[in-house]
């Protein structure tokens, strides 16, 4: 496991992905904020589900842990996980497999997580806010991105980047 930790707009994101295209370029890179999807509805997200596991559950959805099999599952923000699938992901990361929402069926798994936050994790931890367990099998590697205004050369690097894979946004 990788983690990365650094202000926003640091540079987190990009770290990941070239890591992975650097490491695992064949296998699925499957990018994942946590910020950026209900709690009530993230537990869906990173594990999936089957038909009729819920109401509104009409058809099955793999979930974003099966899609990274053999490939690299980012985890950006994991800071806002709940505790509750703060634990659910430290089985899958010990146990290698899981039930989907509503499945009998063990789903075995294999992947890199790579995670990332702006947010002390340590900190947290210490106020129970994070699961000591789970920070602890997360930064195996740790990794600080310091701001962009203390690396200024690299900002030509971001702009070349982002103009070739994102040009209509320019």
């Amino acid at each position: 496991s990788i983690h990365l930790s650094g202000p926003t707009g640091s540079g987190k994101s990009l770290l990941a992905e070239l890591y992975h295209r650097e490491v695992f370029n064949e296998q699925p890179f499957i990018h994942l904020n946590c910020a950026e999807i209900p709690e009530s509805l993230l537990e869906s997200e990173l594990f999936g589900h089957v038909k009729g596991a819920f109401s509104g559950a009409d058809k099955e959805y793999k979930g974003k842990i099966l899609l990274a099999n053999n490939g690299t599952l980012f985890l950006d923000e994991i800071g806002c996980l709940s505790l509750t699938l703060q634990a659910k992901l430290l089985k899958v990361l010990e146990s290698k497999s899981y039930y989907p929402i509503g499945s009998n069926q063990l789903q075995k798994v294999q992947f890199t997580l790579i995670t990332a936050t702006w947010e002390d994790l340590f900190e947290k931890a210490k106020n129970n806010l994070f699961r000591l367990d789970l920070l602890q099998r997360i930064t195996h590697y740790k990794l600080r991105i310091p701001p962009l205004n203390e690396r200024p050369e690299d900002v030509e690097l971001f702009i070349a980047h982002w103009m070739k894979n994102y040009p209509r946004r320019f």
